[in-house]
């Protein structure tokens, strides 16, 4: 990235940690927007240029970008479901303090908070789809395949279902559910 995209990346994270920290002190309703740039320091105009919404500060999601580029870096003999369990682990264990309790933040606020939470189903769309351009590019197959296709659907499936099963803050369940995929989802 030149100099220009990176400041831009800055100030969206800067701005994306104000507001979760006051989502966390204030609740999620309580805290207006006006609040979220003071805190940051901006305009409420450069807010909005950032984050269309309140919404948008809990739901852009800055790790995408990079676990898609771990998971292609995977080496090829790992299967698709490997790569992504290796692509996590190598992420979130490289995430620093702040960086990880932002991470923690947005993904109990996307689930406690009923308008985020609606919000981020339509994301999981999004998702498949660029879970399957991965796979697609790894598999040399096309992203409209259906296997592939339905490979992503239940990645994103497993990975909604360990989100919201709260028992821990170590993406130890993630961890579980795509052992349990990669298993077949024996019951």
């Amino acid at each position: 990235m030149g100099l220009r995209e990176r400041k831009k990346a800055k100030t969206r994270a800067a701005i994306q940690r104000h507001a979760l920290r006051l989502f966390r002190e204030q609740g999620y309703a309580a805290t207006t927007v006006d609040q979220i740039a003071e805190a940051a320091e901006i305009s409420q105009s450069t807010f909005f240029r950032y984050f269309p919404t309140k919404e948008d500060t809990v739901l852009y999601d800055g790790l995408d970008p990079v676990l898609m580029r771990v998971f292609a870096e995977q080496p090829p003999e790992l299967s698709p479901t490997a790569a992504i369990r290796s692509t996590m682990r190598q992420v979130f264990d490289s995430l620093a303090g702040e960086d990880w309790q932002v991470e923690q933040d947005r993904q109990r606020l996307t689930f406690e908070v009923p308008e985020l939470r609606a919000r981020a189903m339509s994301q999981f769309a999004d998702g498949i789809t660029m879970l399957a351009e991965g796979a697609a590019a790894r598999l040399g197959r096309s992203p409209d395949d259906f296997e592939v296709r339905n490979w992503a659907g239940a990645i994103i499936g497993v990975i909604l279902a360990a989100m919201m099963d709260r028992q821990d803050d170590g993406y130890v369940r993630l961890e579980e559910a795509l052992s349990h995929l990669e298993a077949g989802l024996p019951l």
